[in-house]
């Protein structure tokens, strides 16, 4: 009932806010005197303050005392009560923990529920179904304490991020450049993941008329081994050509096209859909020179229409729909990590 509340002295929300249901952090309070914000100065907090007609005034005198006098007088009342009542009771022994057992590390099953594992209830059931390896070996009991920033933690096999890092995917649409800013005002990837509590970096990246899978995180060295040759990690498109195309365009794809910069090679090569002269191609790589795609193809004698990146790696298209950004599941950061040794 709005009436108890008001009874109690508790204001509403300027604005009118309660009708659109405003955050916390948009709430102002009536707190009184004393208090650190100032309420609205009309309105139905005013009345709960004793502004309405025939209500008593703030500091009205009463019975020849104020309001704030009475209120003191009980708080002092009460706390020489409380002290009569435990007066003369032992302390209370906290329990015993061993030795230094702040500072080494925190419960297991509290980084697997902060790394999004789940509830801490989920986590011991890991525990107890015997998925989850510190340092190499399979732990067997709850309760073990581990040092995030350097035991390595792992779930069913996958490293598992301990740290406060953040992995996205998103489906670049064409006409956006790969850059988090840009200064001639075009369209980019950080126009994408505003408001975010940390500053992310793209992985990599696509042509503005690319579209596809790209790679958003604030882990810098997963990012550096994702994009360096060593690794090899395979990233697949699909392109759209117009043929008719000869039966050894695979053949001269993965034996080596020469470009300017040098030879390019293609992983795999294979036609996924034929309409009339209209080709849709698949072509798998590793490398991740500049317009490398377009420019085999071209080079090759079918120039690209449309390109479209539908994997990183281990991290897929899918249905993700152009332009939506989604966070990485656990699973898939692990797969990452496992693909590049970390």
């Amino acid at each position: 009932d709005g009436r108890a509340f008001e009874a109690e002295g508790v204001g509403h929300p300027a604005g009118g806010d309660t009708a659109r249901g405003a955050r916390p952090e948009e709430r102002r309070y009536d707190v009184g005197p004393g208090g650190t914000h100032e309420g609205p100065k009309s309105g139905r907090g005013a009345s709960a303050r004793g502004g309405a007609k025939g209500g008593p005034k703030q500091g009205q005198q009463r019975g020849g005392r104020t309001e704030n006098a009475r209120s003191r007088e009980y708080e002092t009342r009460t706390e020489e009560r409380n002290r009569d009542r435990y007066a003369g009771k032992p302390d209370i022994k906290l329990p015993k923990t061993f030795p230094g057992a702040e500072e080494e590390g925190e419960r297991l099953q509290k980084i697997l529920a902060r790394a999004g594992y789940g509830s801490r209830r989920a986590c011991e059931e890991l525990v107890d179904q015997a998925r989850v390896e510190v340092n190499g070996q399979i732990v067997l009991e709850q309760g073990l304490r581990v040092d995030p920033e350097k035991d390595e933690i792992k779930v069913d096999g996958l490293t598992v991020a301990t740290q406060s890092y953040q992995f996205f995917s998103l489906n670049k649409p064409a006409g956006v450049v790969s850059t988090m800013e840009d200064n001639e005002g075009r369209q980019c990837l950080g126009d994408y993941v505003t408001n975010r509590e940390t500053r992310l970096f793209h992985v990599g990246r696509l042509d503005t008329e690319t579209e596809g899978v790209i790679l958003l995180t604030n882990h810098g060295e997963l990012a550096h081994r994702l994009t360096h040759p060593k690794y090899g990690v395979k990233k697949v498109y699909l392109a759209h050509i117009v043929g008719p195309i000869p039966r050894d365009l695979g053949k001269r794809l993965k034996d080596g096209i020469q470009l300017e910069d040098g030879y390019a090679k293609a992983d795999h090569f294979r036609v996924v859909e034929q309409t009339g002269k209209n080709y849709l191609v698949e072509v798998t790589l590793h490398e991740g020179r500049k317009h490398i795609v377009r420019r085999m193809l071209a080079e090759a004698g079918f120039p690209v229409d449309k390109l479209v990146r539908v994997s990183f790696g281990p991290i897929t298209l899918g249905d993700q729909k152009s332009g939506w950004l989604r966070r990485l599941s656990n699973t898939e950061v692990g797969m990452l990590m496992a693909e590049v040794g970390l």
